[in-house]
């Protein structure tokens, strides 16, 4: 990359920091409840590689969200998605739920999830902050993205989405997510924004 596409590149980053540092969003943490049912996807996953779902460390603060993290997490969110092509399990596995991380190049939501907090965890993102989360779409479709916990608030990295968006900022109702102290365990997200969305519930 020549030195003016970088400085291009860099000077879109602060900028984008800036205007996450400066906005005024309502509500820019969800508010959690109790413990609920683990995504059976999850539980399969969890037996198959439990080293993944262990009791995680420094739960009790979000990440600091400074420039240099914010510029490593958009470009988390882009590499993954233009690295990973689209393919349900069924068509990878044969069965409805089989989370992994991609395979040859492909996956489906939860396979783009979990390489994104890998690739985190391995940039020095604390686990308890890097947050599998279950949301409905708009259409009712389930879905699942990775929600970062950060000092300025909740912030989603999505396949179906290039911008990393405040939770509050996306058309999702959000469902459940990964407990902050267990990373596998489960607790209800209590979304009480007024957010038109279909009736299927989410897997």
């Amino acid at each position: 990359m020549g030195t003016s596409k970088y400085n291009k590149v860099a000077l879109a980053m602060a900028g984008l920091f800036a205007m996450v540092a400066t906005s005024a969003a309502a509500q820019p943490f969800m508010h959690v409840g109790g413990l609920t049912t683990q995504p059976v996807g999850h539980y399969d996953f969890c037996q198959r590689m439990p080293a993944e779902c262990q009791p995680t460390a420094d739960a009790n603060s979000p990440t600091e969200l400074t420039r240099e993290l914010w510029a490593e997490i958009v470009n988390v969110n882009n590499v993954v998605n233009i690295a990973v092509r689209p393919r349900t399990d069924m068509e990878m596995w044969g069965i409805e739920e089989y989370w992994s991380y991609p395979v040859n190049g492909y996956g489906d939501c939860e396979d783009y999830v979990l390489e994104k907090r890998k690739r985190l965890i391995e940039q020095g993102v604390p686990a308890s902050n890097l947050l599998i989360t279950v949301v409905r779409q708009p259409n009712g479709d389930g879905h699942a993205v990775l929600v970062v916990h950060t000092s300025m608030g909740d912030f989603v990295l999505d396949n179906l989405e290039m911008r990393v968006l405040r939770w509050n900022e996306t058309e999702y109702s959000f469902l459940k997510r990964q407990s902050s102290q267990h990373a596998g365990m489960w607790v209800g997200i209590n979304d009480d924004r007024d957010i038109l969305v279909g009736s299927v519930a989410a897997r």
